[in-house]
Parts: C-alpha cells; sequence; structure tokens
C-alpha cells in the first residue's frame, strides 16, 4: 500500500514555497522587455474575497479592444503572477487586447474549487459593460495551473450561461489529477514535475474524490459529460510533459464536441519551456498562435464552435 503525503506536510510546504522569493528570474531573450508595456494595478471583488490583477493596456489604449484574463501556473499553490508579465505584455501588444494579469488566491488558503470560481467571478468583472475596453467577447487562459483554472472558469461559464467566454487558452494544463504524477511519467518525459505532483494535489484537492470533480480533471474518467457548446479551446501540450497525454486527451474530448481550435503539440520541449529557457524564435511561434486565435476571437464571425 502507498501511503501519500500528509496533508500537514503539503500544506506546511506550500505555505512555505509561497514565501520563496519567487520564479526565477527570467533570461533576458524571452523576458520581452522591449516590448512597452502600459499596466496599472486594479483589485476585484470576488466570492473568496478581492484579488489583485495587473491590467496590461494594448498600443492606443483599450477602448474598443477586447479582454483577456490571465491566469499563472505554480501547481495551483504558489503566487507568482510576476513569471507571466512576458507572455502578458506580448499579448497585449500583439493580440490587440486588454490583459489582465490574475494574482489569484492559492493552496492551501484556498481549495479547489475556490481559484476557478475566483477566477469566473474575475472574468465576469473584465466583461462587464462599465470596463474601458470591450468586455462582450472575453477570453481567458493559462499556463499549467493556470490553463486548468481557464478550463474550469469555461465550464463554470458555459453550465451558467455567462460570461460569453470566446476562447479559452490551455497551455500544458494539469487536467486529470485522478491519476499519481509518478504513473505519468515515462521513457521521453521530464521528472522534476514527478516528486512535487504530490504536494500540490494534496494541498489543493486534499479530498482523492474531489480531484474528480469536473473543475478539477475535465481529462479524467469521472466527466463524461458532452461539451457541445462550451467555449472553442486552443490547447497546447509540450513532447516531453508528463501531462501531455491528459491535455491530448482533453482536446480530443473537445474536438468531439465541435470545440477545438487548434491542438498544437510543441516539439522538443517540456513544461513550462516558455518561462525555463528554451529558444525564443519557438516561444514567439507558440506566443504568434496565441495572439493570433485571441484576435480571431474577437470577431463575431467566430461563433462556428459555439
Amino acid at each position: 500500500m502507498t501511503v501519500g503525503v500528509p496533508g500537514w506536510l503539503a500544506d506546511g510546504a506550500a505555505k512555505l514555497m509561497q514565501r520563496g522569493p519567487g520564479s526565477a528570474r527570467t533570461a533576458e531573450e524571452i523576458a520581452f522587455a522591449e516590448i512597452p508595456a502600459a499596466t496599472a494595478d486594479v483589485t476585484i471583488p470576488t466570492r473568496h474575497g478581492e484579488v489583485a490583477a495587473t491590467v496590461y493596456a494594448p498600443p492606443g489604449g483599450s477602448a474598443g479592444r477586447g479582454v483577456h484574463v490571465n491566469l499563472h501556473g505554480g501547481g495551483f499553490v504558489l503566487r507568482h503572477p510576476e513569471q507571466d508579465d512576458p507572455i502578458c505584455r506580448y499579448l497585449a501588444a500583439h493580440a490587440g487586447v486588454t490583459v489582465i494579469n490574475v494574482d489569484y488566491t492559492p493552496a492551501p488558503q484556498l481549495r479547489a474549487p475556490g481559484a476557478v470560481e475566483q477566477a469566473l467571478d474575475v472574468t465576469r468583472w473584465a466583461a462587464a459593460p462599465e470596463r474601458p475596453w470591450d468586455g462582450s467577447r472575453p477570453t481567458v487562459g493559462g499556463a499549467s495551473a493556470g490553463g486548468a483554472l481557464a478550463a474550469g472558469v469555461a465550464r463554470l461559464a458555459w453550465e451558467e450561461g455567462a460570461p460569453p467566454i470566446a476562447l479559452q487558452v490551455l497551455l500544458y494544463p494539469p487536467l486529470d489529477l485522478t491519476v499519481p504524477a509518478r504513473t505519468k511519467f515515462g521513457p521521453g518525459r521530464e521528472r522534476y514535475l514527478v516528486p512535487l505532483g504530490p504536494f500540490f494535489d494534496k494541498a489543493y484537492a486534499p479530498d482523492p474524490h474531489r480531484r474528480g470533480d469536473r473543475l478539477v480533471s475535465p481529462a479524467g474518467p469521472q466527466d463524461t459529460v458532452p461539451l457541445g457548446g462550451i467555449a472553442p479551446a486552443l490547447v497546447i501540450t509540450c513532447e516531453k510533459d508528463i501531462l501531455r497525454a491528459e491535455g491530448i486527451r482533453y482536446a480530443e474530448r473537445l474536438d468531439a464536441a465541435g470545440a477545438l481550435r487548434e491542438h498544437v503539440d510543441v516539439p522538443g520541449v517540456g513544461h513550462g519551456f516558455n518561462i525555463l529557457g528554451s529558444p525564443r524564435a519557438l516561444i514567439v511561434d507558440v506566443y504568434d498562435r496565441i495572439a493570433a486565435h485571441l484576435r480571431a476571437a474577437g470577431t463575431p464571425d467566430d461563433d462556428t464552435a459555439r
């Protein structure tokens, strides 16, 4: 019998990691610091308390332009939204949308599905007509845990009928917490998420039954509801990532529902490639794909999968 990580240990480790100095300094060539960023800090009310966020305006200002809600990664437990500054400034500049980089509440301070609900409330705030941008077709996305939260936002918005999510961007997301990280490892895959997975999963969803919930594991075996009508998706997986298989499963599920815009499987790289020093040209190619989909999502004719 395998003994899991004790809850007290997972929670303690998560809180200790949150007190760390943050993500490693992004290499200069992939920080995109040469792209000007007009930013403003805001505080957004949610059902689970206020959250801070940084708003990145596109060139020429936000008026009449779309809005994209970005949710950072970190295993659902880390609180370092600044690691997404490069992608936020890139998308604001190249997709021409306002980007809201959200500092959602991590676990164990807020367990699943709390962060999904927070992110939905932020997206509803962003979609409100009184905002300085056009919130009529909001998009939502994120990397790693942020991608999983984005999938949850799209699911809740679909179930509840609002807001009208125009696109979900899922960048190497964990979408099946019912499978232990150690069993996802295999030939050609990176190992570094294997020892972290049990701590992240226990802190975020300590009840194993909760890990099968549709908002936690949409690629898991328990969620079989047809997804016709859910927001269209761009799903990006990585060849060496232990999360690749579940990302592919979810992409296939979305495709069967007519809700897959594109699945991109990035060759030769693993989890977090865009913040861990992959070649700039590769990152630019992926970011350009995302930007193109965001631009298309802002066009009313982009309703074919809805």
